[in-house]
């Protein structure tokens, strides 16, 4: 296929919708309308259910706003027609950022209803287990960005739609060890998850550095795009995205370390409090006065 009609937009201006995404935002509009109502005037029709904080309510919504602004605004649209670093700057926040606010926001209480039943759970199990989702995540990150791959999916909008409902869940069973919102599905201790955020920071580095490193256009898509709509050279601008996609993973899985690390101390400062103080002397000791 000639790449130059894989960018339908580059003769003629966006629509509004194209831009904007109305229908994307209304149904995002829903999704907070429902979650403030489960948490609010709703909650008490949940078992266990428990206040929620204002702290946890922001989170959710601001990543229903990331969601947007990564899906549905005019990053999407430029994004995908003209600019890689823009779509790489995209892919960030959908994949790297948003999943956690959205998974901070939500409380267990919540989910439970829709995972009873033990092969539900068991499901749920295989699917969070971190070495799976160690795996999957990084392998739909890399497959996505080898150049075949990705060039086929922009020009072909429903496998690109496919994939990214993949992609996206690959990106929530990956955060989900790190951000469990229900305690029986948290098994991993501090140190392990620590660990986990660190390996999942390598995986995702020799995708990024091919990018980086590359002495040519890697993407046919791009290299279409007409010289006088680009604000960098194509070479230059492909470099950008590989920079903004491994700036924006090494602050999110610091701020990721960093979030388990003080919740690991403040959990350990805890039991230390709880603990009942020791006798100065052991007891039977001879040296009591």
């Amino acid at each position: 296929m000639d790449p130059t009609m894989s960018h339908g937009g580059h003769e003629t201006g966006p629509t509004f919708a194209a831009l904007w995404s109305p229908g994307f935002l209304l149904l995002l509009i829903v999704v907070g309308v429902l979650y403030t109502l489960a948490v609010g005037r709703w909650r008490k029709d949940f078992a266990d259910s428990e206040p929620v904080a204002l702290k946890q309510k922001l989170w959710f919504w601001l990543g229903l706003a990331l969601w947007y602004a990564a899906e549905g605004s005019p990053l999407s649209y430029y994004g995908h027609h003209y600019f890689f670093s823009v779509h790489m700057f995209q892919q960030s926040i959908l994949y790297l950022v948003m999943p956690p606010c959205l998974l901070l926001g939500l409380p267990g209480w919540l989910l439970r209803p829709a995972l009873k039943g033990e092969r539900t759970k068991r499901v749920m199990r295989f699917l969070t287990n971190p070495l799976l989702s160690l795996f999957l995540f990084n392998f739909i990150f890399s497959m996505y960005h080898i150049p075949m791959i990705m060039d086929a999916l922009m020009a072909n909008a429903a496998a690109l739609f496919i994939y990214k409902i993949f992609f996206l869940l690959a990106a929530f069973q990956m955060w989900f060890p790190v951000f469990c919102p229900l305690p029986e599905y948290n098994t991993m201790s501090e140190m392990k998850r620590m660990a986990y955020i660190f390996v999942n920071g390598i995986l995702l580095t020799p995708a990024c550095a091919l990018i980086i490193f590359a002495r040519d256009p890697m993407y046919a898509m791009y290299s279409a795009v007409p010289e006088q709509l680009l604000l960098l050279p194509m070479l230059d601008d492909q470099q950008l995205g590989g920079v903004i996609m491994k700036i924006v993973q090494e602050i999110v899985y610091g701020v990721a370390l960093g979030f388990t690390f003080f919740r690991w101390y403040r959990r350990e400062r805890k039991q230390d409090d709880e603990l009942p103080d020791e006798p100065y002397f052991p007891a039977g000791s001879a040296n009591r006065a």
